[in-house]
């Protein structure tokens, strides 16, 4: 970021992801955008725009550009849970993507067409990743930066394996990416941060729901703690 930040956008995949942030938000208006529900308010010295983008990936893309397009804000960060895939990650601990890609489509087709990375992967931030660092050295509970992968399926067991040695990701999800990606075209910094709801020692749908409500308050946390770090 050239300039300091008066306006940001906090996107999450699901409505119980971004509730601990509500509480936060001051003079809240409330738009409606392609069937979106738009947040907009303050949170400390910042405009704030906050939704909830529904899950995965053409979902998570629409909501981006839709935010992108009606409030301009100077960066985009996503925050809520993901699934652990490296075995460093505990559950309810905290990733910060550093660069993230999809583990589900063919690396040409975003290589030798449009829109023509020099690699799978979207990078994060650096601005973005540095205040991420100085918060996290705040934050109670363990912080990992790293890779994030992004697909349209919830990985339990299967695909585990052959996904970790592609790509050895921090986490998985099926958001992440796809925000990168629509943020990368329209030249808008961004950058992830999700905590662990499930691994491979405790995986299932069933364990992602029990975890979901305390993972995203733990997000919430740091992600509320870089805002502070951004208006310093």
């Amino acid at each position: 970021m050239q300039h300091d930040p008066r306006c940001g956008a906090i996107l999450c995949a699901a409505e119980e992801e971004l509730a601990p942030f509500l509480p936060h938000l001051a003079e809240e208006q409330r738009l409606s955008r392609a069937m979106l529900t738009l947040h907009i308010g303050r949170i400390g010295d910042l405009q704030m725009v906050l939704a909830a983008t529904g899950m995965c990936k053409v979902n998570a893309a629409l909501a981006v550009q839709t935010v992108l397009d009606t409030v301009s804000p100077d960066f985009v960060l996503n925050a809520g849970t993901a699934g652990g895939m490296s075995p460093a990650l505990g559950l309810f601990e905290t990733a910060v993507t550093t660069e993230c890609a999809y583990h589900d489509v063919a690396e040409a087709i975003l290589t030798e067409s449009h829109p023509h990375l020099p690699s799978v992967w979207f990078a994060s931030d650096p601005d973005l990743l540095a205040a991420c660092r100085r918060a996290a050295e705040r934050a109670p509970g363990r912080v990992h930066f790293g890779r994030t992968v992004t697909g349209e399926a919830f990985i339990t067991d299967e695909g585990r394996a052959e996904i970790n040695a592609r790509f050895a990701p921090l986490t998985v999800d099926m958001e992440t990416a796809a925000m990168a990606h629509v943020c990368y075209v329209n030249r808008v910094p961004f950058a992830a941060i999700r905590s662990v709801t499930d691994t491979a020692d405790h995986s299932g749908i069933g364990t992602f729901e029990e975890n979901c409500a305390r993972a995203s308050a733990v997000s919430a946390t740091l992600v509320l703690d870089v805002l502070r770090e951004l208006t310093r």
